[in-house]
Protein backbone atom coordinates (compact mmCIF):
# COMPACT_ATOMS: atom_id res chain seq x y z
CA UNK A 1 0.00 0.00 0.00
CA UNK A 2 1.41 3.54 -0.76
CA UNK A 3 1.26 6.24 1.97
CA UNK A 4 -1.74 8.23 -0.29
CA UNK A 5 -4.35 4.59 0.18
CA UNK A 6 -2.92 4.86 4.08
CA UNK A 7 -4.33 8.78 4.02
CA UNK A 8 -7.05 7.73 2.54
CA UNK A 9 -7.97 5.10 4.96
CA UNK A 10 -7.24 7.52 7.60
CA UNK A 11 -9.64 10.15 6.26
CA UNK A 12 -12.71 8.07 7.70
CA UNK A 13 -10.93 9.09 11.05
CA UNK A 14 -13.13 11.75 12.58
CA UNK A 15 -11.01 13.93 15.34
CA UNK A 16 -13.15 12.93 19.06
CA UNK A 17 -15.93 15.51 18.91
CA UNK A 18 -15.74 16.93 15.13
CA UNK A 19 -17.17 16.36 12.11
CA UNK A 20 -13.25 16.77 10.65
CA UNK A 21 -11.13 13.86 10.06
CA UNK A 22 -7.56 13.29 11.46
CA UNK A 23 -5.96 13.92 8.19
CA UNK A 24 -7.55 17.19 7.44
CA UNK A 25 -6.20 18.67 10.82
CA UNK A 26 -2.77 17.64 9.61
CA UNK A 27 -2.16 15.04 12.81
CA UNK A 28 -0.34 12.35 10.49
CA UNK A 29 3.11 13.01 10.72
CA UNK A 30 4.23 9.96 8.80
CA UNK A 31 2.35 6.71 7.25
CA UNK A 32 4.20 3.73 5.97
CA UNK A 33 2.99 0.09 5.15
CA UNK A 34 5.94 -2.99 4.62
CA UNK A 35 4.95 -7.02 4.64
CA UNK A 36 1.29 -6.46 5.69
CA UNK A 37 1.72 -3.70 8.07
CA UNK A 38 0.81 -0.34 8.65
CA UNK A 39 3.20 2.15 10.51
CA UNK A 40 1.45 5.49 11.06
CA UNK A 41 3.02 8.60 13.63
CA UNK A 42 0.26 11.14 14.24
CA UNK A 43 0.86 14.14 16.36
CA UNK A 44 -1.74 15.88 18.88
CA UNK A 45 -1.95 18.81 21.01
CA UNK A 46 -4.03 18.40 23.52
CA UNK A 47 -5.01 18.51 27.60
CA UNK A 48 -7.60 15.66 27.46
CA UNK A 49 -5.07 12.52 28.57
CA UNK A 50 -7.62 10.31 27.05
CA UNK A 51 -7.68 11.49 23.53
CA UNK A 52 -4.28 9.76 22.09
CA UNK A 53 -5.78 6.51 23.08
CA UNK A 54 -8.61 7.07 22.04
CA UNK A 55 -7.37 8.47 18.36
CA UNK A 56 -5.03 5.52 18.37
CA UNK A 57 -7.68 2.89 18.70
CA UNK A 58 -10.13 4.52 16.18
CA UNK A 59 -7.31 4.57 13.66
CA UNK A 60 -5.96 1.05 14.06
CA UNK A 61 -9.15 -0.09 13.63
CA UNK A 62 -10.10 1.69 10.40
CA UNK A 63 -6.40 0.30 8.79
CA UNK A 64 -7.57 -2.91 9.88
CA UNK A 65 -10.37 -2.83 7.66
CA UNK A 66 -8.33 -3.20 4.66
CA UNK A 67 -7.79 -6.68 3.65
CA UNK A 68 -3.82 -5.89 2.74
CA UNK A 69 -3.30 -4.86 6.56
CA UNK A 70 -2.50 -7.61 8.98
CA UNK A 71 -1.07 -5.25 11.31
CA UNK A 72 -1.53 -1.94 12.64
CA UNK A 73 0.67 0.28 14.69
CA UNK A 74 -0.33 3.99 15.43
CA UNK A 75 2.49 5.82 17.96
CA UNK A 76 0.55 8.83 18.97
CA UNK A 77 2.48 11.89 20.08
CA UNK A 78 1.35 14.73 22.35
CA UNK A 79 2.98 18.53 22.15
CA UNK A 80 1.64 19.30 25.56
CA UNK A 81 0.63 22.78 25.01
CA UNK A 82 -3.07 22.43 23.70
CA UNK A 83 -2.73 25.32 21.78
CA UNK A 84 -3.92 23.96 18.87
CA UNK A 85 -6.30 21.95 19.88
CA UNK A 86 -7.90 25.05 21.53
CA UNK A 87 -8.23 26.73 18.34
CA UNK A 88 -9.81 24.20 16.47
CA UNK A 89 -12.43 23.60 19.38
CA UNK A 90 -13.32 27.59 19.48
CA UNK A 91 -13.58 27.32 15.42
CA UNK A 92 -15.16 24.65 15.18
CA UNK A 93 -17.57 25.51 18.06
CA UNK A 94 -18.92 28.55 16.64
CA UNK A 95 -18.57 26.80 12.76
CA UNK A 96 -20.91 23.59 14.05
CA UNK A 97 -23.86 24.84 12.35
CA UNK A 98 -21.87 24.98 8.93
CA UNK A 99 -21.72 21.94 7.18
CA UNK A 100 -19.44 23.11 3.87
CA UNK A 101 -16.81 25.69 4.15
CA UNK A 102 -14.73 26.17 0.55
CA UNK A 103 -12.09 28.75 0.26
CA UNK A 104 -11.77 30.05 -2.84
CA UNK A 105 -8.32 31.09 -3.84
CA UNK A 106 -5.57 31.67 -7.01
CA UNK A 107 -2.01 32.49 -7.12
CA UNK A 108 -2.16 36.35 -8.65
CA UNK A 109 -4.71 38.80 -8.62
CA UNK A 110 -7.06 40.32 -11.41
CA UNK A 111 -8.34 36.86 -12.20
CA UNK A 112 -12.04 38.01 -10.80
CA UNK A 113 -11.53 35.75 -7.87
CA UNK A 114 -13.74 37.71 -5.84
CA UNK A 115 -16.72 37.76 -8.83
CA UNK A 116 -16.46 34.42 -8.79
CA UNK A 117 -17.08 33.75 -5.24
CA UNK A 118 -20.03 36.23 -5.38
CA UNK A 119 -22.01 34.75 -8.46
CA UNK A 120 -21.21 31.55 -7.01
CA UNK A 121 -23.07 32.48 -3.56
CA UNK A 122 -25.60 33.74 -5.13
CA UNK A 123 -25.78 30.27 -7.89
CA UNK A 124 -25.71 27.84 -4.41
CA UNK A 125 -28.41 30.23 -2.45
CA UNK A 126 -30.80 29.49 -5.28
CA UNK A 127 -30.01 25.72 -5.38
CA UNK A 128 -32.08 23.02 -3.29
CA UNK A 129 -30.92 20.21 -1.47
CA UNK A 130 -31.91 16.76 -1.98
CA UNK A 131 -35.47 17.56 0.80
CA UNK A 132 -36.31 20.37 -1.72
CA UNK A 133 -35.25 23.35 0.18
CA UNK A 134 -32.87 25.98 -0.90
CA UNK A 135 -29.51 26.24 0.00
CA UNK A 136 -28.23 28.11 3.17
CA UNK A 137 -24.94 30.28 1.86
CA UNK A 138 -22.30 32.73 3.20
CA UNK A 139 -19.76 34.83 2.30
CA UNK A 140 -16.10 35.41 4.67
CA UNK A 141 -14.00 38.36 2.47
CA UNK A 142 -10.87 37.46 3.83
CA UNK A 143 -9.22 39.59 1.26
CA UNK A 144 -8.96 41.81 4.02
CA UNK A 145 -6.60 44.66 2.05
CA UNK A 146 -8.94 44.79 -0.99
CA UNK A 147 -12.63 43.67 -0.11
CA UNK A 148 -14.96 43.62 -2.77
CA UNK A 149 -17.23 41.44 -1.57
CA UNK A 150 -19.88 44.20 -0.49
CA UNK A 151 -19.48 45.74 -3.61
CA UNK A 152 -20.10 43.00 -5.90
CA UNK A 153 -23.19 41.50 -2.97
CA UNK A 154 -25.12 44.86 -2.92
CA UNK A 155 -24.39 44.74 0.66
CA UNK A 156 -23.91 48.16 3.04
CA UNK A 157 -25.23 47.88 5.84
CA UNK A 158 -22.90 47.97 9.31
CA UNK A 159 -23.11 44.24 10.88
CA UNK A 160 -25.12 44.68 13.73
CA UNK A 161 -23.65 43.17 17.51
CA UNK A 162 -26.19 40.26 18.35
CA UNK A 163 -23.99 39.54 21.56
CA UNK A 164 -20.84 39.73 23.52
CA UNK A 165 -18.20 40.79 21.03
CA UNK A 166 -20.48 38.73 18.33
CA UNK A 167 -21.46 40.23 15.20
CA UNK A 168 -24.15 39.14 12.43
CA UNK A 169 -23.63 39.02 9.06
CA UNK A 170 -24.76 41.41 6.63
CA UNK A 171 -27.20 39.55 4.41
CA UNK A 172 -28.00 40.50 0.61
CA UNK A 173 -29.67 38.16 -2.02
CA UNK A 174 -30.50 35.64 0.89
CA UNK A 175 -26.47 35.07 1.20
CA UNK A 176 -25.14 36.34 4.22
CA UNK A 177 -21.67 38.00 4.40
CA UNK A 178 -19.07 39.53 6.92
CA UNK A 179 -16.04 41.65 5.15
CA UNK A 180 -13.34 44.36 6.35
CA UNK A 181 -15.44 46.60 4.06
CA UNK A 182 -17.98 46.17 6.04
CA UNK A 183 -16.53 47.48 8.73
CA UNK A 184 -14.33 50.16 7.89
CA UNK A 185 -14.73 53.49 5.67
CA UNK A 186 -14.90 52.97 2.27
CA UNK A 187 -11.67 55.63 1.99
CA UNK A 188 -9.73 54.04 4.99
CA UNK A 189 -6.43 51.77 3.93
CA UNK A 190 -6.08 48.76 5.79
CA UNK A 191 -2.36 48.50 7.12
CA UNK A 192 -1.58 46.07 8.84
CA UNK A 193 1.50 43.36 9.55
CA UNK A 194 0.77 39.44 9.65
CA UNK A 195 -0.53 39.07 12.99
CA UNK A 196 -3.37 41.01 13.22
CA UNK A 197 -4.54 39.57 9.59
CA UNK A 198 -4.90 36.38 11.45
CA UNK A 199 -6.65 37.73 14.29
CA UNK A 200 -8.88 39.18 12.07
CA UNK A 201 -9.55 36.18 10.21
CA UNK A 202 -9.59 34.58 13.54
CA UNK A 203 -12.49 36.94 14.35
CA UNK A 204 -14.55 36.11 11.31
CA UNK A 205 -14.53 32.22 12.51
CA UNK A 206 -15.12 33.05 16.01
CA UNK A 207 -16.66 35.94 16.73
CA UNK A 208 -19.58 36.12 13.96
CA UNK A 209 -22.94 34.17 14.14
CA UNK A 210 -22.98 32.30 10.94
CA UNK A 211 -25.47 30.11 12.37
CA UNK A 212 -27.02 27.16 10.05
CA UNK A 213 -25.27 26.94 6.95
CA UNK A 214 -24.86 24.53 3.76
CA UNK A 215 -22.17 26.33 1.95
CA UNK A 216 -19.51 28.63 3.50
CA UNK A 217 -17.30 30.35 0.92
CA UNK A 218 -14.23 32.11 1.66
CA UNK A 219 -12.93 34.38 -0.22
CA UNK A 220 -9.17 34.29 -0.15
CA UNK A 221 -6.69 37.48 -1.42
CA UNK A 222 -4.20 35.96 -3.92
CA UNK A 223 -1.03 34.24 -3.16
CA UNK A 224 0.24 32.36 -0.23
CA UNK A 225 1.00 34.47 2.65
CA UNK A 226 -0.32 35.19 5.91
CA UNK A 227 -4.07 35.39 4.96
CA UNK A 228 -3.79 31.60 3.51
CA UNK A 229 -1.85 30.14 6.25
CA UNK A 230 -3.85 31.38 8.88
CA UNK A 231 -7.39 30.33 6.92
CA UNK A 232 -5.81 27.00 7.08
CA UNK A 233 -4.96 26.89 10.74
CA UNK A 234 -8.33 28.45 12.04
CA UNK A 235 -10.90 27.14 9.97
CA UNK A 236 -12.22 23.68 9.29
CA UNK A 237 -11.68 23.57 5.39
CA UNK A 238 -13.52 20.98 3.72
CA UNK A 239 -11.99 22.37 0.27
CA UNK A 240 -10.46 25.10 -2.33
CA UNK A 241 -11.16 25.84 -5.15
CA UNK A 242 -8.71 27.28 -7.51
CA UNK A 243 -9.22 30.06 -9.74
CA UNK A 244 -6.77 31.28 -13.49
CA UNK A 245 -7.52 32.79 -16.29
CA UNK A 246 -5.89 31.46 -19.45
CA UNK A 247 -2.64 33.00 -19.82
CA UNK A 248 0.63 31.42 -18.65
CA UNK A 249 0.99 33.95 -15.75
CA UNK A 250 -1.74 32.96 -14.51
CA UNK A 251 -1.27 29.32 -14.52
CA UNK A 252 2.35 29.07 -13.12
CA UNK A 253 1.18 31.67 -10.06
CA UNK A 254 -2.14 29.33 -9.86
CA UNK A 255 -0.04 26.05 -9.42
CA UNK A 256 1.94 27.15 -6.81
CA UNK A 257 -1.01 28.60 -4.76
CA UNK A 258 -2.48 25.02 -4.93
CA UNK A 259 0.44 23.30 -3.66
CA UNK A 260 0.14 25.82 -0.56
CA UNK A 261 -2.91 23.92 -0.05
CA UNK A 262 -1.72 20.39 -0.38
CA UNK A 263 0.93 21.34 2.13
CA UNK A 264 -1.28 21.92 4.94
CA UNK A 265 -4.24 18.94 3.74
CA UNK A 266 -6.58 20.97 2.25
CA UNK A 267 -8.14 18.84 -0.60
CA UNK A 268 -8.11 20.54 -3.76
CA UNK A 269 -12.16 20.82 -5.46
CA UNK A 270 -11.15 21.55 -8.51
CA UNK A 271 -9.99 24.52 -11.56
CA UNK A 272 -12.35 26.84 -12.85
CA UNK A 273 -10.95 29.17 -15.82
CA UNK A 274 -12.07 32.64 -15.57
CA UNK A 275 -11.93 35.09 -18.84
CA UNK A 276 -11.88 32.63 -20.80
CA UNK A 277 -12.70 33.99 -24.27
CA UNK A 278 -14.69 36.73 -25.51
CA UNK A 279 -18.17 36.41 -27.87
CA UNK A 280 -18.19 38.64 -30.71
CA UNK A 281 -21.43 39.97 -31.10
CA UNK A 282 -21.66 40.72 -34.76
CA UNK A 283 -20.51 36.82 -35.56
CA UNK A 284 -20.62 34.94 -32.81
CA UNK A 285 -17.16 34.19 -32.86
CA UNK A 286 -15.27 33.18 -29.67
CA UNK A 287 -11.98 35.31 -29.57
CA UNK A 288 -9.25 34.30 -26.74
CA UNK A 289 -8.14 37.28 -25.59
CA UNK A 290 -5.51 35.73 -23.18
CA UNK A 291 -4.72 32.32 -24.62
CA UNK A 292 -6.18 29.14 -24.48
CA UNK A 293 -6.18 25.74 -22.30
CA UNK A 294 -4.71 27.49 -19.04
CA UNK A 295 -7.58 26.20 -17.07
CA UNK A 296 -7.73 22.80 -18.46
CA UNK A 297 -3.94 22.38 -18.15
CA UNK A 298 -4.08 23.33 -14.72
CA UNK A 299 -6.49 21.01 -13.59
CA UNK A 300 -4.54 18.14 -15.07
CA UNK A 301 -1.51 19.02 -13.39
CA UNK A 302 -2.73 19.24 -10.26
CA UNK A 303 -5.34 16.16 -11.26
CA UNK A 304 -8.29 17.69 -9.90
CA UNK A 305 -11.57 18.11 -11.81
CA UNK A 306 -11.66 20.72 -14.22
CA UNK A 307 -14.81 22.71 -13.51
CA UNK A 308 -15.51 24.72 -16.34
CA UNK A 309 -14.83 28.46 -18.12
CA UNK A 310 -16.41 31.36 -17.76
CA UNK A 311 -15.99 33.99 -20.55
CA UNK A 312 -15.27 37.80 -20.53
CA UNK A 313 -18.57 39.86 -20.87
CA UNK A 314 -19.22 43.19 -19.97
CA UNK A 315 -22.71 42.52 -18.22
CA UNK A 316 -20.99 41.13 -15.43
CA UNK A 317 -18.59 43.88 -14.74
CA UNK A 318 -22.01 45.86 -15.07
CA UNK A 319 -23.48 43.42 -12.37
CA UNK A 320 -20.27 44.12 -10.42
CA UNK A 321 -20.44 47.73 -10.39
CA UNK A 322 -23.73 47.72 -8.97
CA UNK A 323 -24.00 45.24 -7.04
CA UNK A 324 -26.23 42.81 -9.03
CA UNK A 325 -24.70 39.38 -9.41
CA UNK A 326 -25.35 38.70 -13.45
CA UNK A 327 -26.51 35.46 -12.08
CA UNK A 328 -29.03 36.68 -10.60
CA UNK A 329 -29.54 39.53 -13.52
CA UNK A 330 -29.82 37.28 -16.33
CA UNK A 331 -29.89 33.63 -16.39
CA UNK A 332 -29.48 33.36 -19.68
CA UNK A 333 -26.34 35.15 -19.99
CA UNK A 334 -23.35 32.83 -21.07
CA UNK A 335 -21.33 33.58 -18.13
CA UNK A 336 -24.73 33.15 -15.42
CA UNK A 337 -24.55 29.80 -17.16
CA UNK A 338 -21.71 29.24 -16.64
CA UNK A 339 -21.24 29.95 -12.82
CA UNK A 340 -24.67 28.14 -12.59
CA UNK A 341 -23.16 24.73 -14.11
CA UNK A 342 -19.89 25.01 -12.07
CA UNK A 343 -21.92 25.69 -8.86
CA UNK A 344 -23.87 22.59 -9.60
CA UNK A 345 -20.82 20.58 -10.18
CA UNK A 346 -19.59 21.90 -6.52
CA UNK A 347 -23.19 20.09 -5.25
CA UNK A 348 -21.50 17.13 -6.95
CA UNK A 349 -18.28 17.16 -5.55
CA UNK A 350 -18.99 18.58 -2.12
CA UNK A 351 -22.65 17.60 -0.92
CA UNK A 352 -23.65 19.57 1.99
CA UNK A 353 -26.71 17.00 2.76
Amino acid sequence: MTEAELLSLLKNVAYPGFSRDIVSFGLVQKASFSEGKASVVLEVSSGDSTLPLTIKQAAEKELLKHSAVEEAEVVVRTKGDGQKAQSISTSEANLAGVKRILAIASGKGGVGKSTLTANLACALARSKNMDGKTLKVGVMDCDLYGPSIPLLLGASDRPELVGDNILAPVESYDVKCISMGLLIDEESPVVWRGPMIMKTIQQFAENVKWGELDYLLIDLPPGTGDAQLSLAQVLPLDGALIITTPQKAAVDVARRGARMFEKVNVPLVGVVENMSYLVEPSSGERRYLFGQGGGSTTAHALKVPFLGEVPLDEEVRMGGDHGTPVVLVNQENPSSRAFSEISQKILEILPAD
